[in-house]
């Protein structure tokens, strides 16, 4: 029996659009077409990740962890969003819907006849 409103990949949504996100952020960092100062953001985000000291120490339980969580999630989108947006169209569309993706014409049609 099911509940209506439920999540049907039984709450691992968001863990897959946060692997998702992931893989998206690693094609972009290894495509030549992204500029170089762009990349620099995702080696910042772990220094941060891995130095000692931080915003919130780590020793404090969760949300010392979190914090460093939270850079690095932040650094993700905004890498993201400094990137060419047309290259990040062209791997979410190649993580959607894989290696077909090249195959896929982005089009608009009109209906000249309606028939009855």
């Amino acid at each position: 029996m099911t509940m209506q409103g439920s999540d049907p990949d039984g709450g691992l949504g968001f863990i897959v659009e946060i692997i998702k996100r992931f893989r998206l952020v690693w094609l972009l960092f290894l495509d030549a077409r992204v500029p170089l100062w762009t990349k620099f953001i995702m080696p910042l985000s772990w220094v941060y990740f891995i130095f000692p000291f931080d915003l919130i120490p780590d020793i404090i339980p969760v949300a010392g962890q979190m914090d460093d969580l939270g850079i690095l999630l932040l650094a993700m989108t905004l890498f993201v969003k400094l990137c060419p947006s047309d290259i990040v169209q062209y791997y979410m569309d190649k993580l959607e819907y894989g290696d077909g993706a090249d195959d896929i014409i982005d089009s608009t049609y009109k209906v000249l006849k309606d028939q009855d």
